[in-house]
């Protein structure tokens, strides 16, 4: 990241600055809260103004690093020595719980974690400051504060050793070794005299010591929490019970802070070359990384912390009365956080697909009678179509038309009268017509174009012209004589035709 992005940053963070006082505690202050973020001396918070002098031309650790030879350190190691092996109860406790002796000790301890954790940073410094004169580049390549002490110590003046090293890879990477031996074959630091290898190897002696007495000190923490607060512990862990305890000041200062300052506590910032403040994870503290809320998706965690931080305000105020000692009420805060926890992670439901209402009304009837009958056979498959529709078996068929091959007209004017359309009519079912209709449709049918070639299938070139011997062309009706014949066939043997009524010879005389 370059200047100006760190700068901009700042900018960007610059209205953030008030949440700071929301990690000050009642017996620790705000730096006191801020330097116990992270175990191990990773992932620290920022770096207090003293943190950043100059200790390349200081001679000796111990000058700068006083804890560890205090009165106090002693004091709190040795009483915490004495109650480890002495398991109490929750119902031994009466009155406030801050009376008791050794509800003040954790207390002690807690803040004791802060001043170690500003004791490695101090310790930290020195031995960069001192070792970069050999390898400057592992600052860099190794950002973890107790790591790099670690790999100071074993290191030492001889860079060879990052070769085929076993008690280097546990303390880094496969991946981090394998720079870290290429980078230290093309360094340009020089050889450190026996007096400063001695002085780095006693301040990383003090750093691991200091860190060993931070989890001994957390250890005791945990242990106890079930009888400081039981309910608290069950929720999100002792562990991180006893953290947030501790940057809180009390388990009295925990239960009178609200639930979204309960979730800030602990909250890490990561500092860019001394210029940005930028947070890592910003609004997550130690309830965003224990194990109940890290089980989730991650797009599910901040929600899932704000509802944690809800319960353990409750839990913590429960234990601040020193009700539910066995924990029950820390049994049902948990259960209902799993239950919500289990509904945010249910797939959404299954659409189901709603079929339509049976139909109210009942089938109706169909139509019958004589004009449904005859709908039926005006709509009837025609004689053509039937025709057109059938095909002969193992004869190969001409096309129709050239552009649609295989489309031909089946048994059409291969077989059957030649009619292109026969109506379809059933004699059982056909319309009667009468007789007077009759009469006059085949009146209509005479008067109307007579007889001509397409109605009496005659030949076409019959012509009215006739050539005699005598008088040459004569004009004359070829149908003269065939319509006579109708017209008596019409009138004496038509279907219309009636019969006379013929008078007997002795029926007039009579």
């Amino acid at each position: 990241m370059s200047l100006a992005d760190e700068l901009l940053a700042d900018l960007e963070e610059a209205g953030d600055e008030g949440e700071d006082d929301l990690y000050t505690g009642a017996d620790g202050g705000e730096s006191e809260g801020e330097a116990g973020a992270g175990e191990g001396g990773g992932g620290l918070e920022d770096i207090p103004e003293e943190m950043e002098l100059d200790y390349s031309g200081t001679e000796s650790v111990t000058s700068i690093a006083k804890l560890r030879n205090s009165k106090s350190f002693s004091e709190i190691m040795e009483k915490i020595a004495q109650y480890v092996g002495n398991q109490r109860k929750s119902t031994d406790v009466a009155g406030p719980v801050e009376a008791d002796p050794e509800y003040r000790l954790i207390v002690a301890a807690n803040n004791l974690t802060v001043e170690i954790d500003n004791e490695l940073n101090i310790i930290h410094k020195f031995v960069r400051d001192k070792y970069s004169k050999r390898f400057p580049e592992l600052e860099s390549l190794v950002p973890n504060s107790l790591d790099y002490i670690r790999t100071v110590k074993e290191l030492g003046n001889n860079l060879d050793k990052c070769k085929n090293n076993e008690t280097l890879q546990q303390i880094l990477t496969n991946a981090t070794i394998m720079v870290v031996s290429v980078t230290a074959s093309t360094t340009q630091g020089t050889m450190l005299g026996e007096d400063e290898l001695q002085r780095l190897e006693e301040a990383c002696d003090m750093a691991l010591e200091l860190n060993q007495s931070k989890h001994r000190i957390y250890e005791y923490v945990e242990s106890r929490m079930s009888f400081i607060a039981p309910n608290l512990s069950i929720i999100v862990g002792a562990s991180t019970a006893a953290k947030i305890m501790g940057i809180a000041g009390g388990l009295t200062n925990l239960s009178k802070m609200p639930a979204c300052n309960l979730m800030l506590l602990g909250a890490q910032r990561k500092s860019l070359s001394g210029f940005s403040s930028t947070s890592l994870l910003p609004h997550t503290g130690y309830i965003y990384h224990c194990d109940v809320v890290q089980s989730l998706p991650p797009d599910l965690r901040r929600k899932a912390a704000r509802l944690v931080s809800a319960k353990c305000a409750l839990a913590a105020r429960v234990d601040s009365f020193h009700e539910s000692v066995d924990g029950k009420v820390g049994y049902e805060l948990k259960e209902e956080i799993e239950r919500k926890f289990d509904k945010w992670q249910e797939p959404p439901p299954v659409k189901q697909v709603k079929p339509l209402p049976a139909p109210l009304d009942g089938q109706r009837k169909k139509r019958g009678g004589r004009r449904y009958r005859k709908m039926k056979e005006r709509l009837g498959l025609t004689e053509i179509r039937k025709h057109a529709n059938r095909m002969t078996f193992a004869e190969i068929e001409d096309d129709a038309y050239q552009e649609d091959l295989g489309f031909s007209l089946g048994q059409l004017g291969k077989s059957g009268s030649g009619r292109v359309r026969q109506a379809q009519v059933n004699e059982a079912t056909k319309a009667r017509i009468s007789k007077s209709l009759q009469r006059t449709l085949q009146k209509q049918s005479m008067v109307y174009g007579g007889k001509s070639t397409v109605r009496d299938r005659s030949s076409g070139t019959s012509s009215s012209v006739a050539f005699t011997p005598l008088q040459g062309l004569e004009i004359v009706n070829p149908q003269a004589a065939e319509k006579k014949v109708t017209e008596a066939n019409q009138k004496y043997f038509s279907n219309m035709a009636e019969f006379l009524k013929v008078k007997r010879e002795g029926e007039g005389k009579m």
